[in-house]
């Protein structure tokens, strides 16, 4: 793979992965609808959705930055944790089919993104 398709896939993923989280961050903190309705399903109080929001704002920031490795190692933990999570919850209450295994894709598709990330740190002038 060449330094280029590198930068270009890094910078792809980066983008699209950081504006949804950024998008369901949004969502969560404004309390949308459909998210409160999910929230209960699951068995959270929908205040919950404000802090979890809150974080998936802060985290897709950290992803879109290329400054502080830590805490963008910090996020992608957190999206990490979050989507595992997300999963088990579903789990728990007995959902099947895509509802089950999406956040599962989601996880994978920050893994790619960590992964190209980490290709781009070794090739990216200091």
């Amino acid at each position: 793979m060449t330094l280029k398709t590198i930068k270009i896939v890094y910078w792809a993923l980066t983008i699209i992965f950081g504006l949804f989280m950024l998008m369901d961050g949004g969502a969560g903190v404004a309390k949308e609808k459909t998210g409160q309705d999910v929230m209960r399903h699951l068995g959270y109080p929908v205040y919950i959705m404000v802090i979890t929001g809150t974080a998936k704002i802060l985290g897709a920031i950290a992803l879109l930055q290329n400054k502080f490795k830590t805490i963008k190692e910090w996020a992608f933990a957190g999206f990490a944790f979050n989507f595992i999570g997300a999963f088990a919850s579903r789990a728990f209450v007995g959902d099947s089919g895509f509802l089950l295994i999406f956040p599962l894709i989601i996880l994978m598709v920050m893994f790619i993104l960590y992964y190209f990330w980490k290709r781009y740190l070794t090739i990216k002038p200091q």
